[in-house]
């Protein structure tokens, strides 16, 4: 539907009507998809809804954002990763992504969020990165999502995509052989 950094705040409204979003394009998308599966509304679906929303934790964890958290040594504090105050900072970063999963859970949907690549840009850092995004994962688990988690197949030993399974000139995202991945899961779990 987007760019994975466009769906984490601020980007859906609920009203009389039922769920929209915000972009222009985003909810054309979200249209076309509900035309094709014959419903007006996400409350509408009769299916699983399969989501990355939130989960594009390399957008969180920019490492200019983090610069204030660092003590002098360039080093944060330990148990910083691990402290309420982190969990807040990422949680709020994803609120609305949050909301987004709450509101579908409420409906009554089966909700699924794939976890992304275990790839990190230059432009993060790699602990921020996996601290938030088991941040959001605990989150998600709270509401009751359920939560595909790829990581024991898809990495190395170093924790980070296996080449084989990475977009080639691409620091993000995962390639063919990973989607191949997420449809065995979800197959699988029954979709």
């Amino acid at each position: 539907m987007g760019s994975g950094r466009d769906f984490n705040a601020d980007f859906f409204d609920v009203g009389p009507d039922g769920l929209t979003f915000r972009d222009a394009e985003a909810d054309g998308r979200y249209r076309g998809f509900l035309a094709e599966l014959a419903v007006d509304d996400l409350a509408g679906l009769r299916i699983p809804l399969v989501c990355t929303f939130g989960l594009s934790v390399h957008f969180f964890a920019v490492t200019e954002n983090w610069r204030i958290y660092r003590a002098g040594d360039g080093d944060f504090l330990p148990g910083f990763l691990a402290s309420r105050l982190f969990d807040d900072i990422v949680r709020a970063m994803a609120r609305d992504a949050l909301a987004f999963y709450r509101h579908s859970l409420d409906l009554g949907l089966r909700v699924l969020a794939v976890l992304p690549p275990q790839r990190v840009p230059g432009m993060s850092d790699g602990a921020v990165f996996l601290a938030a995004q088991e941040t959001v994962r605990r989150a998600l688990d709270d509401l009751g999502v359920e939560v595909v988690d790829l990581r024991a197949r898809a990495t190395d030993g170093t924790g980070r995509q296996r080449a084989a399974l990475c977009e080639p000139n691409d620091p993000i995202h995962g390639n063919l052989a990973f989607g191949r991945l997420i449809l065995a899961d979800l197959l699988a779990r029954g979709l």
